[in-house]
This record gives C-alpha cells, structure tokens and sequence, in this order.
C-alpha cells in the first residue's frame, strides 16, 4: 500500500525488518503451521524481541510508543507470509486481547500481563462470542460474581482464536444481570486457571490458527484481573473492536493486494493456446477490474488511518472498510483462483488457500450484515 503515511526511513527500517522475519521464519514453515493448526508459539518470543508486539503501547511496558502507520506496516508485510490463519493469530495478540488492557487495565495487570504480552512470553486471546451469542455481544451469558476477593466464573466461548496458544483470555463476562450491557466487565483469566478447558473446533480455513471453545467452570481469578472499572466492559470492548477491525481491514487488503501480485506473475508465466495467459484480453480485463477494487479499498482504509493519526472519530470509515475489504477480498481470491484454473483449486495455491480463508473476513469481527446495520443507523438511515 504505496502512501505518504509510510514514507519516513523509520518507516521503511522497520518493514525491512518485518519483511525478512516472516521470509525467514513464516514463509518456509506456512503449510507446517497449516498442518499444526497453529503458529509456533516459540516465534513470539522472536517477533517481541524485534519489537513487533506492542507498536503502539506505552514503553513503561515495553511497546515501541509507535503510531497506527507502523501497525499498517506490520500486516502488510506479515501478509506475504501466504497463510492468513498466522496472520489471524498474531493479529489476535497483538490488536484485539490487549487493547482494552492498555488502555484501561491497573499497572498490576500490565506488568502481569502486558509487558510479558510485548515480549511474546504470554499469548493472549479475545473471548467474546459464545455458543447463544455472537456479534450481537449484548446477548452474552458468561457469569462472573463475586464471592470474597475473587471472581467466579462459569459459562463458554466459543471461536476463539488461539484458543490452544493463549495463557491468558481478556474475557467478557456479565457481573450485573440487571443492569444490561451496563453490567459487563472485561476479565482476565489465565488458561491454566483450574476449571478452564478448551476443544478445539474443525475450522474450513485459517488453518494456520488455532480455534476452539472454552469451558468455565467456577473459574476463580482475582477481583484485580477485571480490566478497567467493573460494568464497563461492553464500552470498553465496543471501543477493542474498533482496533480489530481496523486491522482486519488492512490485513485483508493487503492479502488481496499480495495474491493479486502473485496471480499476475502466474498469469505472465502460463501458456495457453500458444501465446502467455497475461495476453488474453479476459484475464487483462479480470486483472484491472481487481486492480479497481483494490485500490478503492486501499483508499478507505489509508482514510481510516488518517484519522485516527489525527486523533479524529474513524468508527464510520473503519466500519465501512471492515465490511467492503472483506467483499473485495472473496472476489479477489475467486477471480484469481479462476484465472490460475487446475493449479488455483490446490491447497498449495495461494489463490486456492485464500478462496476459503477470504469467507470468514465478512464474519468474523462483526458481520457484514451487523456492520450495515450499524452503519444505517449512524449514517441516519
């Protein structure tokens, strides 16, 4: 994504470096980490190490102090990695389980959890949706009450990325059944936690990231892990979403924008009838119809950046972007699978992988009909 808002030396220091961990340590393991189902986990360790985890945190905790030009950064070049269940993984640690501790959580909880968090010495994940509750996150059943100096916990979550990665989930339970959404509180609980059990879920695609439900049975944790004051959670996880799905926007696009590439590069390579695929005027006309698509949502996304580089409310713009790179994204992955034909429908196609990895992009995070939903309302409609 060529813009002014990455064009400083700092900026281009820190994609070389995200560029060569993921061609050294994610491109030749990407169908190992499909066939785990899940990232290594040795690798953040390596990834806190070259200051990847907390570009946007405080450094008191150990972040970088950055901006969200250096988030863009970070996925468009994780996005060559060619297994977006990694990207998925890491995005999950990085932009929607520690947000909200950021912001809102005691320094207790930050150097419990944020700073090993940075370092890549703690997972985290985001626990949210439930098997009765999903993006309608007002309708959750996960208990916790208070019983001496803990909380108790008991219900489930369900997809939950990282669910066999992560020793800590930032969890949205309901504290106050009568008090609505005004009665929820985002908590911290270890997954080693007695009581804490997790299956792991058969997913389509994504393969490169561990998804499962969670089971919480009586869970105690301290009444300390509550991030934030109790009966904020629901603002304060309204406000995480807004960062998760800023950054499945960008991701997507970049994904698309690197599967674009590749497709092209196939396209000039393979002969048909005699003359290169990239010569017919049906894959030319396909090519520049995606290149239209990409660059449109390149532009809504580079807008959401802007604002919130300038301090200014993105909620609409990052709303819209969450819902059109996720269309764009499934027309691009079809149309270049069509083009690559035979070889498109293998797993080891980029374009085969990405045609079932695009689907949960209009889903996950919010779906596209609950984002226009949203958005009729906030455009007045």
């Amino acid at each position: 994504m060529e813009s002014d808002l990455f064009a400083t030396a700092e900026h281009q220091a820190f994609r070389d470096t995200v560029r060569r961990f993921t061609e050294q340590e994610l491109v030749p393991r990407a169908r190992e980490f499909d066939r785990n189902g899940r990232l290594d986990k040795a690798l953040y360790p390596k990834m806190g190490e070259l200051g990847m985890l907390g570009l946007r945190y405080d450094p008191r905790w150990g972040g970088a102090g950055l901006d969200w030009s250096f988030t863009a950064v970070l996925f468009e070049e994780l996005a060559r990695c060619d297994n977006a269940g990694v990207v998925l993984g890491i995005s999950v640690h990085t932009d929607m389980a520690t947000p909200s501790l950021h912001e809102h959580g005691s320094d207790a909880l930050r150097d419990e959890f944020l700073a090993p968090a940075i370092r890549g010495e703690r997972v985290g994940a985001i626990a949210v949706t439930e098997p009765g509750a999903g993006s309608d996150v007002a309708a959750i059943k996960t208990r916790a009450r208070r019983d001496g100096g803990d909380w108790v916990v008991s219900g489930s979550k369900t997809y939950i990325t990282n669910a066999a990665t992560a020793d800590f989930l930032c969890l949205l339970a309901v504290t106050d059944p009568d008090a609505g959404h005004r009665g929820m509180t985002q908590i911290l609980v270890p997954t080693d936690a007695p009581g804490v059990r997790h299956d792991l879920l058969d997913k389509i695609g994504n393969l490169g990231s561990d998804t499962g439900i969670f089971f919480l049975d009586d869970v105690r944790v301290p009444l300390r892990h509550a991030v934030g004051e109790p009966g904020q959670g629901f603002r304060q996880q309204m406000q995480q979403f807004q960062d998760e799905r800023l950054v499945l926007a960008l991701s997507t696009v970049a994904q698309s924008r690197h599967l674009w590439e590749r497709t092209r590069t196939y396209c000039d390579e393979r002969r048909l009838f005699g003359k290169r695929l990239a010569e017919m005027q049906v894959t030319q006309f396909k090519l520049t119809e995606l290149a239209i698509e990409l660059a449109a949502a390149e532009a809504l996304v580079r807008e959401c950046l802007r604002r919130r580089l300038a301090g200014a409310d993105a909620t609409t713009e990052i709303s819209m972007a969450k819902v059109h790179s996720a269309r764009v994204a499934r027309r691009v992955a079809d149309d270049c699978l069509q083009l690559e034909g035979g070889f498109g429908y293998m797993r080891e196609s980029p374009a085969g992988r990405g045609f079932v990895d695009a689907r949960l992009m209009s889903i996950g995070g919010g779906s596209d009909e609950t984002m226009i939903s949203y958005l009729a309302r906030r455009l007045g409609i």
